[in-house]
Parts: C-alpha cells; structure tokens; sequence
C-alpha cells in the first residue's frame, strides 16, 4: 500500500487521508472521501482544491487515478473546474444524492456528511430485543439519536439511532456527532479499527414519531437502513438505524465483476 503524503498548509482545502482498500475501484474511493471531506468542511474552510497532483499524492494514487475521482465529483455538482484557476468547491453544492453501497467504509462517511445535524438525546438503554443477538454480552448500550437537515433549506432529510457499545460510548464527545457521522466519529476519534459494515435497506412506512420528524404524512414511504458495525475482532460496536424521505434519497448498489 503507497505511502500517502500530507498536503502542505496552505490557502487550499486540506481533504481527510484515506486508507485504500485495493479491492475497490481507487478512483471511486478517493471520490467518496473526498465528498466527505467537501460535505463535512468547517464554514471557513477555503473553497480551492489542491491541484490534482498534490491531490494524487495525498492520496498515494496516480493523476489519472485522481483525475477521474474529481470528474465524478464534478458530475454531482460539488467542484467546478477553471482552466489555469483552478478547482473550486461549489457554494452550493448539492447536499443530497444517491446513496451508492460498493463496501467502502468512506462511502458510508459519504452519504452521511453535509447536513445540519442535531443531537435529539442520548443515555443508556437496555438492549432492544432485536438487537440482543448484536450485542449478547451487554445488559445496556448507549443510544443516540440525531436530525439530520439540509444544509440549505433547512428541511429535515432523516433522523438516525445509533447504539453503541457502552465502553465506546464512553469515549464519544456528544459535540463530534453534531459534526461528523458516528462512522467517522468511530474511527477517526475514538480509534476504533472498522473492519466491515453490512448494510440492509428497505421500504417502510412512517411511524408518528418519523412522520413528526420528517415532516412526512403519517404511513407515507420511506427508505429504512440498518448498519452493522464491527471491529477487527468481529465484535459488533455499533448499529445504525435510518429513516430517509422517501422523496430525498434513493440507494444503488454497484457489484463489481474483479
């Protein structure tokens, strides 16, 4: 695995490493971290990207390579391109889109960064009886529970809980949450070593407390997914329940023949 550079202080946007998985597309996990890193800036982050070489070597990958990660970001809408200017972030860059599922643990940072996030409450729980085979050595876990709005119309797009492990829980700063998603919460500063998610998605119909929520009519669709989270171990820390608009999100599912 190359050695990945860290791009220079400077007037450009730094991006998060990236630790690349080489059973994935590289091109496909550079954009996907790069999304995040775009969606989840600070408000004064600078708007001008790196050039694609120092880009490439932040993230150990080819200019090619590179090239083909900011055309795909370009095609959502997030960067614009100007000959001898440079890349440039777009002040209002689409916060919402397909919520693509190809295994990268970056896509998942992806698809869940760029919204205005509240923490609704959390505290400790008793297991839920569905979850109990999830976490089978714990009498408790801790919950949270979040709203997730559009970052420009202030529209409510979905609400999350998450329940964790109480002896990673008690590692979480609450305030990171209002920031980041739990994943990269997790990972970048808890330190918790995610080798896999497995991820579920479905069709349900809104409950009163999601259609309150949402601000959808009660037992109108939406888009449920469930993510579980484990360590290097094979121990479950986290398991993310979702409701998504059914009118914001649709997910795809790429499947790749190598």
């Amino acid at each position: 695995m190359p050695q990945t550079s860290k791009i220079s202080p400077g007037p450009a946007f730094a991006p998060d490493s990236l630790v690349l998985n080489r059973k994935l597309p590289l091109w496909y996990q550079v954009s996907q971290s790069l999304r995040a890193s775009i969606l989840g800036r600070a408000k004064d982050a600078s708007a001008r990207l790196p050039t694609e070489e120092q880009l490439a070597a932040h993230y150990g990958v080819s200019v090619l390579t590179m090239r083909q990660a900011l055309k795909e970001l370009e095609t959502e809408g997030l960067i614009s391109r100007h000959r001898r200017r440079g890349t440039f972030i777009e002040p209002r860059a689409r916060r919402v889109s397909p919520v693509r599922l190809l295994g990268s643990i970056d896509t998942i940072v992806a698809q869940q960064s760029g919204e205005h996030t509240v923490v609704l409450g959390h505290g400790p729980v008793t297991v839920p009886g569905d979850l109990t085979e999830h976490f089978p050595d714990c009498a408790d876990v801790v919950s949270y529970r979040r709203l997730r709005r559009d970052g420009e119309s202030d529209e409510p797009t979905n609400w999350a809980e998450n329940v964790v492990r109480p002896e990673i829980a008690a590692r979480i700063d609450v305030a990171d949450l209002e920031r980041w998603p739990m994943t990269k919460v997790l990972r970048d500063r808890v330190g918790v070593r995610i080798a896999r998610i497995t991820d579920t998605v479905e069709a349900r119909l809104a409950d009163p407390a999601t259609a309150e929520l949402l601000q959808v009519p009660l037992l109108s669709p939406i888009l449920f997914y469930t993510g579980v989270t484990y360590d290097e171990s094979g121990q479950v820390v986290d398991v993310a329940r979702i409701r998504y608009r059914g009118d914001r999100f649709s997910f795809s599912v790429t499947v790749e023949a190598h």
